[in-house]
């Protein structure tokens, strides 16, 4: 078994897989697709849940402690998508949250004025932009029956300031004190002007953040603190740490309010692009709101009797942005031969277990014979209590470890005669368990395949 060199043409050969086995859709498709909104098939939905479950588990549901030896909490919130549009005044998203925008008076295109294309205009020759202007990105809605100006509301073009204007409400609830963070996953929209690289860039993407609030002072160590934990759980789900670099934002690319701004970057085939800032933010935001509104009064330290403003550590990724890189990282391609010399490709998803969408597949060898099947129906059972399981009796067995070669899951689980005793004696009550990664195939018993299964799953992953 043999990997190959990557291909060229990587992007595309990882959309037709994402089509091809449910991971991602075109949306609204049938009607000719809408620029930068993305449909997630039964794969892709279970590969971002994943996704989510696993940051949800290490920050929100385990404990922490803080690089003193001290403990710490993170809590949940999960905030509404249209918030009062005095939100946005505040936080300067209704004045400042533009980018600049240029046309081309000849192909009528629109770009970026930071980032315009080197190729020639459709029609003939160079492009003939405008003058930039700034272009707002956040989506109008109205709320209520009446369009008019006091109906006026957005969709959020960020998780972040729900956690701020809620501050104080999880404070008293929580019953926690700084350091303490407060964690959301949800969805945010964007008017981007021009959506790109599949799913990378979309007007509706999802994120995962957490407004970690401290003590003013402590902002350097901090952020080195969230620097090596966010680096930490990427490699922990399964991408390589060789295409995993930091990319610190030089002052003057930082925001007025902010000491510290460093990027996870990630090389994908169509270059190195972030999955995840974290930020340094001081206590604009938390001072804007409470100026704004006056009912954020300022935090009293039970410990030093002190009051002040939080400062806060912002890690915000991208749900939609780790998914592409998990299906980039995890797409090989090998050349395999079998017994009688014939070689052939073979399309493999190589994600870590826990990630994978589907955990385990069991396959009835044949499907027209009812003793094989109600024996796999009873291991099926059996094992989706405890795993992400798919039932597969279509076509022979290669196939069907082709088909979930490309879904990318990492045990299958055949049940044949001797499994049911019409075989060799010795084999009964045993079934082949087949590995994703070596394809190699192993009889253990049904008795002990869930905790088999269950180890395998735990042992350390290598990307």
């Amino acid at each position: 078994m043999n990997a190959m060199k990557a291909p060229v043409n990587l992007m595309e050969k990882i959309t037709a897989l994402c089509k091809r086995r449910g991971f991602i859709f075109q949306s609204s498709e049938i009607y000719g697709g809408l620029n930068g909104f993305w449909d997630y098939g039964p794969a892709g939905a279970q590969l971002k849940r994943n996704i989510r479950d696993q940051w949800w588990q290490r920050y929100v549901r385990n404990g922490h402690i803080s690089p003193s030896g001290d403990h710490f909490d993170i809590v949940g919130l999960d905030a509404s998508i249209i918030m009062h549009p005095d939100v946005w005044k505040a936080s300067g998203h209704t004045e400042s949250f533009s980018d600049p925008l240029v046309d081309c008076r000849k192909c009528k295109q629109r770009f970026r004025a930071d980032q315009l294309p080197d190729t020639k205009c459709p029609s003939g020759g160079d492009h003939e932009f405008t003058e930039p202007r700034d272009f707002n990105l956040m989506f109008q809605t109205f709320i209520g029956p009446v369009k008019d100006d006091a109906s006026i509301a957005f969709l959020r073009p960020e998780t972040a300031q729900a956690i701020f204007v809620q501050f104080q409400n999880v404070l008293t609830v929580s019953r926690t004190k700084v350091p303490f963070g407060i964690a959301q996953i949800g969805k945010a929209f964007r008017n981007e002007i021009n959506p790109r690289n599949y799913t990378f860039r979309s007007r509706e993407f999802e994120q995962m953040e957490i407004e970690f609030f401290i003590k003013p002072g402590s902002d350097e160590s901090w952020h080195e603190y969230w620097l090596k934990d966010r680096m930490d759980w990427y490699k922990s789900i399964g991408l390589s740490p060789r295409k995993l670099n930091l990319e610190k934002h030089e002052d003057s690319e930082l925001a007025h309010y902010a000491s510290a701004c460093s990027d996870i970057i990630y090389r994908f085939p169509f270059g190195d692009q972030e999955l995840e800032g974290i930020a340094a933010r001081g206590n604009f935001d938390l001072c804007q709101h409470a100026n704004a509104t006056g009912k954020i009064p300022q935090y009293f330290d039970p410990d030093t009797g002190e009051r002040f403003y939080p400062h806060v550590i912002e890690p915000s990724a991208g749900v939609d942005r780790i998914a592409l890189a998990l299906l980039t990282d995890a797409y090989h391609e090998e050349t395999i031969t079998d017994s009688k010399g014939k070689t052939e490709i073979r399309t493999v998803m190589r994600f870590h277990p826990a990630i994978a969408p589907v955990t385990v597949a069991v396959f009835p060898l044949l499907r027209n014979r009812p003793e094989l099947v109600t024996k796999a129906y009873d291991i099926f059972e059996t094992l989706r209590h405890r795993f992400i399981v798919q039932w597969d009796d279509r076509g022979n067995i290669g196939k069907r470890y082709r088909y979930q070669d490309e879904l990318g899951t990492p045990w299958c689980v055949t049940i044949d005669f001797d499994t049911i005793g019409q075989g060799e004696p010795s084999l009964k009550d045993t079934v082949t368990l087949r590995d994703r990664d070596t394809m190699n195939q192993e009889r253990v018993s049904v008795e002990n395949l869930t905790d088999i299964i269950q180890e395998r799953l735990l042992q350390p992953f290598t990307p």
